[in-house]
């Protein structure tokens, strides 16, 4: 992935930044930070970091790539499931949190969860992205129809969906006991856990037109909890500078509509 795809760099980091809004003078922690793409981004805008994941070997290729601003990001093994390594990195020490398209991935997430409150300073915030359940559960297959149509060949692509809401979390496809975790499961984490959805959006994804490489760019839930349901905080807009540095290609981009 390097400094991040066109999935990434184009859908998921802006609006996750968007919703993060990070600030120079916060301690931000970053959980299932793979390579640091996103820790690194962070760390560009001024904020200090403290990207950790269950892989010894992403932790070690991220910080091969932290040339610039590697005094700002602390890089730590941690399983995101044990709440008392969490606890250990310090309650209260957040002003935020964010998790990359890595919950859907994550046997549990309640523990993560719960710990967040404690780890979060009073009105911190969580925000996090997963893939759109739509077409990224195990219920949905990828088809493909060959049709004859005056002597043409055509192929139609698509995506048919058998389950929607109620689908338990289960092994995925991807790796051998990779766990896969629906929307609804998360949100219903979420609640239990004590922290009320903040706000999610559904609206920077791409157009509901399939094309032959549909799978490759599945569209993401994002969401941003409150560290405290009674103080709801707006989401402050995206930094012009997050743009400027991270995101220059987006300069001329049009909004999907």
């Amino acid at each position: 992935m390097g400094e991040g795809n066109a999935f990434h760099n184009q859908l998921v980091a802006p609006a996750a930044a968007r919703l993060l809004a990070p600030q120079a003078w916060e301690t931000i922690l970053d959980v299932a930070c793979g390579n640091g793409q996103f820790s690194r981004q962070l760390a560009a805008l001024g904020a200090r970091v403290v990207a950790t994941d269950f892989s010894a070997t992403f932790l070690a290729r991220a910080a091969a790539r932290t040339i610039e601003y590697a005094e700002r990001i602390t890089y730590r093994q941690l399983d995101a499931t044990d709440e008392a390594a969490l606890l250990a990195l310090g309650a209260g020490r957040f002003d935020a949190a964010i998790c990359n398209m890595a919950l859907m991935d994550m046997p549990t997430i309640a523990p993560l969860l719960r710990t967040l409150r404690q780890l979060l300073k009073p009105g911190g915030r969580f925000v996090f992205a997963v893939p759109h359940p739509c077409f990224n559960n195990n219920a949905t297959r990828l088809t493909l129809e060959e049709e004859d149509r005056a002597g043409e060949l055509r192929e139609t692509r698509g995506v048919r969906i058998a389950e929607y809401l109620q689908i338990p979390p289960g092994k995925g496809p991807g790796c051998r006991a990779s766990p896969c975790r629906t929307t609804t499961s998360i949100a219903r984490c979420t609640n239990s856990s004590g922290s009320a959805s903040r706000r999610a959006s559904r609206s920077m994804g791409w157009r509901s037109r399939l094309s032959p490489r549909h799978h490759e760019r599945p569209r993401p839930f994002l969401g941003a909890l409150p560290a405290d349901p009674a103080r709801p905080r707006r989401p402050r807009p995206l930094p012009a500078a997050l743009t400027a540095h991270c995101y220059p290609e987006l300069a001329q981009a049009q909004p999907l509509r």
